[in-house]
């Protein structure tokens, strides 16, 4: 395999793409007004309107700072709006707005975008051996991640 502290490791190579995944998701995301953590967010009130910031926090596993700070910036980009609770004034509710709903299949487009650029050219036997090493590897990382 080589040397551990040589740049092509397997671990240094992973890293890597995962920078240059970031990265790319970041431009064609920051194009349509997105930042990179916030179609996790969309997705989870486009299958569920009106979460409390509690819920999204446990959907997204993030924590409540974070979520209230993306919840803000994506209101006042135009793409959400908080409502009180009817039964319980100090709980916000999280709504799309036209926006938010209508940038659905922009973020759609993104992702097959992505999918297409980053595993162009490879074979479909080669795809499915790809997804079945990296299902494993995270499988791998979730076994020791506490």
């Amino acid at each position: 395999m080589g040397n551990a502290s040589e740049p092509e490791t397997m671990d240094f190579l992973l890293a890597k793409i995962c920078h240059l995944h970031y990265v790319r998701a970041h431009a064609l995301l920051e194009s349509i007004g997105l930042y990179r953590g916030q179609p996790p967010l969309l997705h989870a009130l486009w299958e569920q309107e009106g979460l409390s910031h509690t819920q999204l926090s446990e959907r997204l596993q993030i924590s409540p700072a974070t979520t209230t700070k993306m919840v803000q910036r994506m209101e006042k980009a135009g793409f959400l709006q908080r409502r009180p609770d009817p039964s319980d004034e100090r709980v916000s509710r999280v709504y799309l707005t036209e926006a938010g709903r209508g940038v659905r299949l922009q973020v759609q487009g993104v992702w097959d975008r992505m999918e297409a650029e980053t595993f162009q050219g490879l074979s479909d036997e080669e795809r499915v051996a790809l997804r079945r090493f990296l299902l494993k590897i995270r499988q791998n990382l979730e076994s020791v991640t506490v």
